[in-house]
Parts: structure tokens; sequence; C-alpha cells
């Protein structure tokens, strides 16, 4: 029973236990489940990481991503784990793809980091889309298309801006006025080469300048010997002058090579510039001592990032611990930037929830990153990254870099940060040279290079002169077979200004026979370097040369013979009409007045009607010549009479004058012009060198191309001008001063056109001593050196020295009078104004006292015998008319007592007193009321 008993106990516990064993491994296997779930999701995130392992770049990136995984794993907050997976990209779009495949697939990774080329990220892009998996990528298309969000939703560009690094290197460019430059770039055929030579080219052209040349370098795994090819293909750009050369793209074998062997064939001179993009500096802390060497006075680019962080310190002092011998020992902005990547995974993992395994909230964790990362501020906008760029200008000296200035996109270069705040606070934006001081290749620290081949004794600068000029005050050969002239002594000149920065300047010249069009031709196809002679700057030439600052202006003129211009009525041109009708009406008015004043007292001016106007006009004529016999009674005739003749002197005078000069010097025939040769259809010369004058004629002032004859220089001007070949000669005004210099006697000139650019010297486009000889130039014109050559060569007779051109005589206008002719006429209209109020007073005083004359009687009247009273008889006698009008007999004056009477065969008429008594009054009161006027 017991053992039954014992039985029964036994399997009802093992049945009741057998029955608990479902519900517990439900419960278990729910738990597993949970826990399996959270760790797929979190405690063991996988990240793929494509990129090309063998690469130094991708050494480095290999080892910050490393340490940033460790640091991360080491002080998760929720225990979360990061897992990477290494595949290799080979540098290879479809290997790349294939790895981030395989990495999806069997890893299960839950985001893609990587991507050299942005060929292998959109590859890759394309299968994270399916996936449904997030891609950060370290490169992108050079020009963001706005629409690649809604293409590639789970792209993320971590990629540095290449824009902005071509803009920063052109800058540099501009500030030291470089006109070309020859681009070095190894080919890759999985990279962007083209798009980022477009970017460089477009910021060139900002500052006016662009790319010569271009060296393309296959890549280097290509090369059986590295070392020859690159130095065949580098002596092929000594024949070039540009020495400013850009090294885009490169691996760190071939700048180990490419900078040696520049070395060797002198491409790294004091007349030569480098620059390297950042992703060539970013390898110099991998490059010993020798290559560092071999590239001193180059400049570079980098972007800034600040190495005072406490996370910089950590990864530097872990860099140095797992250093190889391939990997650097400082961490470069490209591992940096990896360091970046995985921080951005990392604290998104710490944002999600732990029961949340959404990929697409992944995303948005991700791209909702905020933070100072050790590239930068790390923040997101359309997928890409949204902070302004600061890039960081270095340059080798001393097998080692220094960093000098800041550049900003808009703010350009600065010394400091601060400098950059402070600029951006006043908008200031102008773009500066670099602070420096800056060392250049060659050890050049005084001065930047020129960019240009400097001429040497062994290739000194050839110089092409015409040797046809229009006339041979420019240019031409002496009997000792020198060549001189006017631009010959100007180069001279300005050879002795720069012959310190050019090194003596060593020149040859060359001479040619031919036209100045294909003169320019030489230059532009760079068989010489330069023109001196009298080139007319124009618009169309100086698309293809460089012209220097003109040393002269230049207009176009037409030059006629003299003739001179015959007219019978040549006495009234000294005179304008204004003049002459103003003369006659002073002259009128003032011997108006001279009558009104004299004819009542005056014999000379008295008499009959006819015989007083008759008087007048006679005595107006003669004065003219100072010939006047008549008379003047009055005071105020006097003054009026005083100013007149004033007057008549001064105009005679000027009269004289200029008709003697109008009579001695030759006037051009008037209405001699342009439309005068059209509308005539004459022949007119044109200089066979001046083609574009030829143009100009034909194209501009629509002359018929029979019309225009061509000339070959003075002597040829001249006989054709005597054998009346041409009516007419267009000349540019250079010319014209010239040949008016020597022949100003016999020809004249008026302007065409008002002016071109000028003369000046030819160089190749981009050269520098274009813009050296226009200072130079300048130089002389304020020195007076230039004005002394052309007083010497162009203008060498003191004959014709005044002027190139004879001025005509000019007709006396009334503005040059008009103040005398307002003194004289205010003058006369005083005084005869002062004379109609004295005859008004006697008037009206006369009548007053006529009641009292008459009852007074004479006794009164001989007791009254003031001066009042006296005027007072003779002015009745004036109001009452007593005239005899009649020539034989006497005219009365006062009633009676004065006679005018005419002696012999005398034409005057004279004024006698008929008493004998000079006491009588009335003799007496002529003479009172006389003085009074």
């Amino acid at each position: 029973m017991k053992a039954n008993m014992n039985f029964h106990g036994q399997t009802s516990k093992a049945l009741s236990n057998f029955l608990l064993w479902p519900s517990l491994i439900s419960l278990l296997l729910f738990q597993c489940l949970i826990a399996a779930q959270v760790v797929y999701s979190f405690q063991n995130t996988s990240v793929g990481v494509v990129i090309d392992v063998n690469s130094e770049t991708g050494k480095q990136q290999i080892r910050a991503m490393q340490i940033a995984v460790q640091s991360f794993n080491n002080y998760s907050k929720n225990h979360n784990n990061i897992k990477l997976f290494f595949h290799n990209s080979g540098g290879n779009p479809l290997q790349a793809a294939s790895a981030a495949e395989e990495l999806i697939d069997k890893k299960k990774v839950k985001v893609i980091v990587g991507m050299g080329t942005w060929q292998e990220a959109a590859l890759v892009a394309d299968l994270g889309n399916k996936a449904q998996i997030p891609i950060i990528s370290f490169s992108s298309p050079l020009v963001i298309h706005p629409l690649m969000q809604h293409r590639w939703p789970f792209l993320i560009q971590m990629a540095k801006n290449q824009s902005a690094q071509m803009n920063c290197i052109a800058d540099i460019i501009h500030v030291y006025n470089w006109q070309k430059v020859i681009v070095i770039y190894e080919d890759n055929p999985y990279s962007s080469d083209s798009g980022m030579l477009g970017l460089f080219s477009e910021a060139l052209q900002k500052g006016n300048a662009q790319i010569e040349s271009r060296l393309v370098l296959p890549p280097f795994t290509s090369l059986s010997d590295p070392k020859g090819f690159v130095l065949d293909e580098l002596i092929k750009l000594l024949p070039l002058n540009f020495r400013v050369f850009v090294v885009l793209q490169a691996s760190y074998p071939m700048v180990t090579h490419l900078f040696r062997e520049a070395n060797k064939i002198g491409l790294l001179g004091k007349d030569s510039a480098w620059i390297i993009n950042e992703g060539v500096t970013n390898m110099l802390d991998l490059a010993n001592k020798s290559v560092l060497s071999s590239m001193e006075g180059t400049l570079g680019i980098k972007t800034y990032y600040s190495t005072n962080s406490l996370a910089y310190t950590q990864l530097e002092e872990n860099f140095q611990h797992g250093q190889t011998e391939t990997a650097g020992s400082k961490p470069g902005s490209d591992a940096l930037q990896a360091y970046d990547s995985v921080t951005i995974i990392a604290k998104a993992l710490e944002k999600m929830n732990s029961n949340s395994s959404n990929s697409r909230v992944f995303l948005e964790k991700m791209l909702s990153s905020n933070f100072n990362g050790l590239s930068g501020n790390i923040r997101f906008r359309d997928s890409h990254l949204s902070n302004t760029p600061v890039l960081r200008v270095i340059n080798l000296v001393n097998k080692e870099y220094k960093e000098l200035d800041f550049w900003t996109p808009e703010l350009k270069f600065a010394a400091s940060l601060k400098i950059l705040k402070d600029k951006k606070t006043r908008g200031d934006y102008t773009t500066t040279n670099l602070t420096g001081p800056v060392v250049w290749p060659g050890g050049l620290i005084s001065a930047y290079p020129k960019g240009w081949k400097m001429p040497t004794d062994a290739e000194p600068l050839k110089v092409a002169i015409p040797i046809n000029p229009a006339f041979d005050n420019f240019l031409k050969v002496d009997s000792q077979k020198q060549y001189v002239g006017f631009c010959i002594d100007l180069f001279h000149e300005v050879r002795n200004i720069l012959r310190d920065r050019y090194s003596g300047m060593p020149y040859e010249f060359y001479p040619f026979n031919e036209s100045y069009e294909q003169l320019l031709l030489n230059v532009i196809n760079k068989s010489h370097d330069a023109i001196v002679g009298d080139v007319t700057i124009l618009a169309n030439r100086s698309k293809d040369v460089l012209f220097t600052q003109p040393y002269t202006e230049s207009g176009l003129s037409v030059i006629f013979p003299k003739e001179t211009e015959g007219s019978a009525w040549l006495f009234m041109k000294p005179f304008s009409w204004e003049m002459w009708m103003a003369t006659v009406g002073i002259l009128i008015y003032t011997m108006f007045i001279v009558w009104f004043l004299e004819h009542r007292f005056n014999p000379d001016f008295g008499g009959p009607l006819k015989n007083q106007i008759s008087t007048t006009v006679w005595f107006a004529f003669t004065s003219l010549f100072f010939a006047h016999r008549e008379k003047i009674s009055s005071n105020s005739a006097r003054l009026v009479v005083g100013v007149w003749l004033f007057l008549v002197f001064v105009l005679t005078s000027s009269y004289t004058a200029n008709l003697s000069s109008m009579l001695t010097v030759k006037r051009m025939k008037s209405g001699r012009d342009i439309e005068w040769l059209k509308q005539n259809n004459l022949s007119v010369g044109c200089e066979d060198s001046s083609s574009f004058v030829k143009n100009y004629m034909m194209n501009v002032y629509d002359f018929h191309p029979q019309q225009i004859v061509v000339v070959n220089g003075e002597h040829d001007i001249v006989e054709k001008f005597k054998s009346k070949t041409i009516s007419a000669l267009f000349l540019e005004s250079p010319y014209e001063k010239v040949f008016l210099n020597k022949y100003c006697k016999d020809y004249t000139a008026i302007t065409a056109a008002y002016r071109f650019g000028g003369l000046g010297f030819v160089f190749q486009k981009g050269s520098p001593m274009a813009k050296d000889f226009s200072e130079a130039i300048l130089t002389l014109a304020e020195n007076g050196t230039l004005k002394h050559l052309e007083e010497y060569w162009l203008t060498p007779s003191t004959e014709c020295s005044n002027s190139s051109t004879t001025p005509e005589t000019e007709s006396l206008t009334l503005n040059n009078f008009w103040g005398l002719y307002i003194i004289c006429a205010a003058i006369s209209t005083i005084c005869f104004v002062r004379a109609l109020l004295i005859y008004y007073l006697l008037n009206h005083k006369h009548y007053h006292h006529e009641e009292e004359v008459q009852l007074q009687g004479n006794v009164t009247a001989d007791h009254d015998d003031s001066v009042w009273n006296k005027a007072i008889r003779i002015g009745t006698g004036f109001y009452n008319n007593a005239y005899n009008k009649t020539y034989g007999r006497a005219a009365t004056f006062g009633g009676r007592g004065t006679q005018v009477i005419r002696r012999g065969n005398s034409s005057r008429w004279e004024s006698i007193n008929i008493f004998d008594d000079v006491s009588n009054p009335h003799h007496r009161s002529l003479s009172a009321v006389t003085h009074i006027l």
C-alpha cells in the first residue's frame, strides 16, 4: 500500500509537473522572442562600411571609425553595441554595389557608410532604396539637384563642398591677378573629373581668368614606368608661357613623382605658382621629408577643423597608438568625417525607442542630428550637410606646412576667425590678398610670382616690329641698320623701368613687312611674345590679345588742302550782323541826342530843318574818322560826344585788327566736310596699313569702295593731293599730327570720329607684362618723358608747333562790346532827360513871370539882371519860334540880337552878335542857358 501510495504520489507529482511544462515553455519562448527582437534591433547594430581599404585615405577612415565604435560601445548608456563590417570597394562602383548587396543580404546591416565617389554612392543608394536601409555617403554630386531627395530618400550626404574648394582656389588666383592656369589631375574613370573642371572653370571666369591647358595623367596603377611618363608629360608644358599650376586630384604616389620631376626641369622656379586641392593636401601628413622638399613653396587648401577639443585629442592619441607604416600619425579631415559618421549613428541609436525597429524612424533620427563634430558642425538640410564651409590656406615651407589665412565663400580671406566675424558684422565682402607671408617656389618672398615664363638670355622676349608704318616717325631703320623711332625709344624707356622685375628683360627684335592683322596673328598663335609698334587698340583685337595702356590717343581726322575763300563782302565779316545793327542803332541814337542838345544854341546845328539834318548826318559820319569840324557848345553834348568817340575808337581798332587777320590768313572753304565729299562723289584717301579705317569709312560713313583710294606713306599722300587724285584724306589723329606738323601751311583738318582706343603695345593673352608695361607708360607720362619723346619724334618742327591746324578768324560779336554800348546809350539818355527837365522848368517859369515883366517894363528888367531871369527870357524866346525860315535872312535867338550868316563861299554858318554892347541882356541870357545845358 505504502509502495502504491508512493507510486501514486510520484505519478501525480510527475503529472502535475508535466502539465506545467507547456506554460513554462510558452513563457520562455515569448520572453526569448522579445529579447531576440530587442537584440536584433539594437543591442548588436550591424553597420556596413564600403570604402577603398587599400588607399591611404581608406586606411585612416577605417582607423577613425574603429576608434569611434570602441568609444561608443564602452560608454553607451543603454548598452547598445555597434558592429562594423568592412568591405573593399576598390574604387570601382560595381564592386562597391556588390559589396553593399552582400552586406544587406548576409550581414543584415542596418546602415551602410562610405563610398568615396559619387558613382559608387549612386549605385549603393539604389540598393538602399530597395532594402529601405539608410546610406551615409562620403561623396555627393558636384551640383546637387533639388529632386535628389525624392529619388534617393534613404541617402544621407556627408560630402565636402567641392564648389567651395574650387571657388577658394579661384580666389587665390584672382587676388594675384593670374589670367591663365594649367590644370593637372589624375584620371579616374569612376570620378566626376569633368564636373570638377566645369566648376573650376566657372569660378575662374568670375575673375577674368581661364584654364589654358590641361595635363591629364592616367591612373598610377596603369603605368609601368610612372617616373618616365610623368617627366615626358611635364616636358610638353615647357614651351608654354603659363606658370600657374593647379593640381585638382591625384593619388599619393602620383603626387610624389609629379613634384619631383617638375622640380628637376625647373617648373618650380621663381616665376611659377603651384596650388593643390584638399584631396592632395590631406596626404601631406603621409609624405616623407624628401617629397615635402620637392613641394617647397606650394599653396594648398584644407577644411578647417578645431584641434582644441578633448575628443580630437583622444582621437589623435589613439591614432598614434595604432599607427602603422602606411597610416599617418595625425587624423586628416577624411578621418574626422568618418569618425563623425559613426557618431551620427550612435546618437540616433540613443534616441531610438527600444521597442521600435523602423528604419524610417532611424533615418529621421540621423537627419535630425545637430552637434559639433570633429569635422565641424553636423546639421542636415534636404539630406546633405548645411554648414558653411571654412577652408584654410596652407603653405609648404621647410619640409612642412604652415597654416595661413581662413576662407569662407562670402567673406573670402582673413587672418583669423575673429577677423572673419568682424568682417561679417561690418558687411565687408571685399577680396583681399593673403596676409602671409607666403614663401613661393624658388624661395621668392618679397614679391609674388608672375605666373608667366620670364625671358632669359637663352630664351629672350620675342618682339615683332612692323617696318612699314604709315609714318617713319614711329619706327624706321636708320643708316646703321638699327631700329629707331618713337615706339623703339618708348620701349627702351619702359624696359629700363622694368629691368629689375624681369632680370634685365632680354629681348630680340623680329622685323615684319606684313599687315598689322598678320602681326596680331603671330602673337595670337604664340610665335611671338609682343608687338612694339603703332598698333591701334580696337575691341575685336582685344578679344585675342592684351594691349598696354595707350601711349597716345587715337581718333579719326579728315585732311583737306587749304584754299583761300574769296568774297566781295569780306569787309563786312569783321563784325557779326548783330554787331553792325547795334553800331548803326547807337550811332543814330547818339546823333539824335547831340542834335537835340545843340540845334537851339549852336549855329552849326541851326538853320532850316533840312540844313540841321544834313549837318547832323555829316557830323555823325566824320566823327567815325575823328574828322568832324562842328563845335559843341553845351557840356551835356560834349559828354555824349566824348563817350561816343571812345566807343568809335574801340570799334575802329577792333575792326581794323580783325580785317587784317582775315586778309592775312588763308581760310578753308566753308561747307567742306564728309557729307560734301559724299554728295559730290569725290575720291578720298586712306592709309594702306589702316584696314580698319577703310572698313569704318564704308560701314559708318557709307563711302562707296570705289571712292576710297589707298595711299602708302606721306610722300604718296602729298603726290596724290597735288595730282588731284584725292580731295581729302582720312587719317588717325596721331598720324594727322605728324603730317600737319610738316605740311601745316598747305593742309588743314577736321575731326571725323571723336576717338578710338589709342595706340599701344601688344602682348599675349594672360601675359602679366601688359599690366607692368601699362604702369610704366603711365609713369613716363607723369614724369614728362612721354611728352619729350612726342616732341622729339612726332612734332619736331617749330614752325607748326603751335597747332596742327590753323584757326580761322571769327567775326566779332556783340558779346565782346555790349558793355560799351550800354554805357554810351545810358549817358546819352541821362543828358537827354536832363535837358527835357530844364526846358520844362523854363517854360513853366516863363508863364508865371510874364505879367510881372510887362508891369515892371524895361526899368525893372534893367535892374533885375539875375541869371535866373536871364534864363527865363531866353527860354521865352525859344518857345516863340522866332526863326527866319530862309537861308538869306538871319535866324534870331530870343527875338533879336544874334544872327547866323554865311561868309563868302564858305559852307559853314557862323554866329555873330548884332549888338556892339556886350552887356546886352539877350546876349547874356543866351550864354547863361548854354552853360546850364
